[in-house]
């Protein structure tokens, strides 16, 4: 499993904070997936490729030292293209435990679409009490309801017109992710993703280059657990 860390991002969503980029390979069943998926914009979607092909990054025994090397209490995110490394379905329990230890005392946090089974389920709680979060990443606002009922941290695809907080189904609050809505406001800012304990469900509408394709995802009604 390859991945790269850019020490400061340029990206004006997140801010001036590292980020991480790990090989597609990583991604597993998603309904994003070469289907609106924001990290297939051009000019991530070449570096995501190449860190995919091995023409950037690095294995990911350097990659857990790099992030090791970040200074105490750094914010950062992981994947901002990518998810958790996997075998098959399975989060790779052994590479991700290593990514936390190696995050240990600095603020880490990404989003997954890895299916959440028990066994997924159970490492990501691992990961949590040892402080890193990862969010749930839901593809409408009912898929939203049926993922925070694993208590975890949920984010959720929303339509692209969707730019007001709004609820679930089931009544859940959503807050629309700041960044998406204001010029002075990015991670670096913001980092309410990287809290795990929050009250609320973190919603982005739609965006990228394959934003119609995303909001296509959002719209849909219900989805059949997995």
């Amino acid at each position: 499993m390859r991945a790269h860390l850019t020490l400061k991002s340029s990206n004006s969503k997140t801010g001036a904070i590292p980020v991480s980029t790990t090989e597609r390979a990583s991604c597993g069943a998603c309904p994003l997936k070469k289907a609106g998926c924001y990290a297939d914009d051009y000019h991530l979607s070449m570096h995501w490729d190449a860190v995919s092909d091995g023409r950037r990054g690095t294995d990911w025994q350097t990659h857990c030292e790099q992030v090791a090397a970040l200074p105490d209490g750094q914010l950062w995110r992981a994947n901002q293209a990518g998810d958790l490394p996997r075998k098959g379905a399975r989060i790779d329990r052994e590479k991700l435990m290593r990514l936390v230890a190696a995050s240990a005392g600095r603020r880490g946090f990404t989003y997954t679409h890895h299916a959440p089974t028990p066994v997924n389920i159970e490492t990501l709680y691992l990961a949590a009490m040892a402080g890193f979060t990862v969010n749930l990443s839901a593809n409408n606002l009912a898929h939203a309801d049926e993922l925070a009922t694993t208590g975890l941290p949920v984010a959720v695809v929303l339509p692209i017109s969707q730019t007001a907080n709004t609820s679930t189904p089931q009544g859940r609050p959503v807050t629309i992710c700041p960044a998406t809505q204001r010029d002075d406001v990015t991670c670096a800012t913001c980092a309410l993703c990287a809290r795990g304990d929050r009250p609320t469900i973190i919603g982005f509408p739609a965006h990228g280059t394959g934003a119609r394709k995303a909001d296509a995802v959002a719209r849909v009604i219900s989805i059949k657990s997995i």
